[in-house]
């Protein structure tokens, strides 16, 4: 077998996030064949190769790739787990996927509805969810009041929150009830489009993430979830 570096092998076996695996390795948490890992590129046999993390040894068998698309609804976390005892996009997900090791790539706070995805491909979660990648991301909004001209330009430019200015942003009027706005952005702190709509005084009363790059939430219903085909996988993947 061909072999791959060390830091996909983990990624693919679906054991955490591509970040989470990365920093474990530069710790000298990541042993192959006895020996501690000192590259992320270190070369693997998955057939023949014994990993390690935390003195536990990794299963390398690849899975497959799975990602799904859900819709998710108001007052589910995006976490696996949920200390509060709240309902997690994982209690969302049909039997079939729940023996599944998927995690959400990427966020939407408990109150927002609407795209997330899910899957067990640490790349993947890595391209969508680092900066450098610039997925755009597609939301309707229903605020307080109607933006003045000068408001919509200053979120056109790009605005100072308490973490830093933001990139410029699109944002458009609709007329899609509950929703009178459209805003696109490129980045995922936290809360982000609810703080730059409040820091002009137009609270955010709903907000529902209709796409991401290209995919497009469609008629996928509130609490439902449908698996991406190869071609939508690849467009995430060709940033």
């Amino acid at each position: 077998m061909t072999d791959i570096p060390l830091l996909k092998a983990l990624t693919s076996a679906g054991i955490g996030p591509r970040r989470r695996l990365a920093d474990a390795i530069r710790e000298g948490r990541v042993t192959v064949n006895g020996a501690v890992a000192e590259s992320f590129n270190h070369p693997v046999d998955t057939s023949k190769d014994r990993v390690t993390l935390d003195g536990k040894t990794v299963e390398l068998k690849a899975e497959a790739m799975v990602c799904l698309m859900l819709n998710k609804p108001a007052g589910v976390v995006t976490t696996a787990r949920d200390e509060k005892g709240r309902p997690t996009v994982l209690d969302l997900l049909p039997p079939e996927y729940r023996r599944l090791r998927l995690y959400p790539a990427g966020r939407l706070d408990a109150d927002s509805t609407g795209l997330l995805l899910l899957t067990n491909d640490g790349d993947l979660t890595y391209r969508l969810t680092h900066p450098r990648y610039e997925h755009e991301k597609e939301y309707l909004v229903q605020v307080r009041g109607r933006l003045k001209p000068e408001e919509a330009e200053k979120l056109a430019r790009g605005i100072r929150l308490e973490d830093g200015p933001t990139a410029p942003a699109q944002v458009r009027e609709v007329e899609l009830p509950p929703y009178n706005y459209s805003i696109t952005i490129h980045e995922g702190r936290k809360r982000q489009v609810r703080r730059m709509f409040e820091h002009l005084g137009h609270p955010v009363l709903a907000l529902q993430r209709v796409r991401l790059g290209q995919l497009r939430l469609g008629e996928l219903k509130e609490g439902e979830v449908r698996r991406l085909n190869e071609r939508e996988i690849n467009s995430l993947l060709e940033k």
